[in-house]
């Protein structure tokens, strides 16, 4: 280190640091430039940085209004604000359907209705059961399609009756087969209007609504309809005995009397507890049905 300080020494008193003025204005000219040059850089990336925020908020609002993209996109945005990576099954094409023949169905103890015959509402009902299940369903990567379309308000609309209601829906499902060819179950969500000690089990210290799965005798598919519900039934006992209340047959003589079950070999009208339910207890069995459903899908 010694011999170093000497040699320093040495340097500075051979070559004095006394720069020239020619030396002084060449070198602040040079640094002009290249602080020019390092603001233009600055401008440039802060220029690219809003542009690209400008084209993406312009994609994102394109793709919602022109494509209907919205679903999807709030999903996205769900995921990346909680770190995560967005299902594999928001790009895979539909498995599952479900709708609501008599979608505004609702829940005595939601609404603070006595009466039966009042727990019906625009809003909140039935439908909510559905969306709860598709949102399971999309946990377990299987695309689903919710119908949420207002059936009875178009009942009512159009001035035709009750047994009008599966003619509405199941223009609906034609309509959605013709875009989605593989589409391998529908359900039709209801709930009962039976006394809650009918409906509703407890398992595992929480009380669930109970399941009944109901099948027109008439549908032409009805052996491969009756095979589907059995296998949901089987299924649901296994794990949960008592949630299930099998397989019902019904006669009807209204109107589309095969309940829209001819239009498919795996079709079914699911009745998720009755009208003295709460939806906590809809959706606890709802949660266990979309197990069941992933089961059913992935044994094919």
């Amino acid at each position: 280190m010694k011999a170093e300080h000497e040699l320093f020494e040495l340097i500075k008193a051979n070559y004095p640091l006394n720069p020239g003025e020619e030396f002084v204005s060449a070198t602040g000219s040079k640094l002009r430039q290249e602080a020019r040059k390092l603001d233009k850089r600055r401008k440039y990336k802060r220029f690219s940085l809003i542009a690209t925020s400008l084209t993406i908020c312009f994609m994102v609002i394109s793709w919602i209004f022109l494509l209907g993209g919205h679903e999807t996109i709030s999903v996205a945005i769900s995921a990346v604000g909680e770190n995560k990576l967005v299902p594999a099954a928001s790009q895979q094409e539909p498995l599952v359907y479900i709708y609501h023949t008599h979608n505004r169905e609702s829940f005595i103890p939601e609404l603070n209705v006595k009466d039966a015959s009042k727990a019906f509402d625009e809003t909140k009902n039935i439908t909510l059961v559905g969306s709860r299940l598709k949102s399971a369903l999309l946990e377990e990567n299987i695309t689903t399609i919710h119908e949420t379309t207002d059936f009875e308000g178009e009942l009512e609309g159009k001035g035709l009756y009750e047994a009008d209601s599966y003619l509405l829906s199941r223009e609906s499902i034609k309509k959605v087969l013709l875009k989605n060819n593989k589409l391998k179950m529908i359900i039709d969500i209801h709930r009962d209007n039976v006394p809650r000690k009918n409906t509703t089990i407890i398992l595992n210290g929480k009380e669930h609504a109970k399941v009944s799965l109901f099948l027109s005798r008439s549908s032409k598919n009805h052996k491969e309809n009756k095979a589907f519900a059995e296998l949901i039934h089987n299924k649901v006992e296994q794990k949960y005995p008592g949630l299930s209340q099998g397989v019902i047959l019904k006669d009807s003589g209204v109107k589309s009397a095969d309940y829209n079950q001819d239009l498919i070999d795996k079709a079914v009208m699911l009745s998720i507890g009755g009208v003295e339910n709460t939806l906590e207890e809809e959706y606890r069995t709802a949660d266990i049905l979309a197990g069941v459903i992933k089961e059913i899908i992935e044994g094919e």
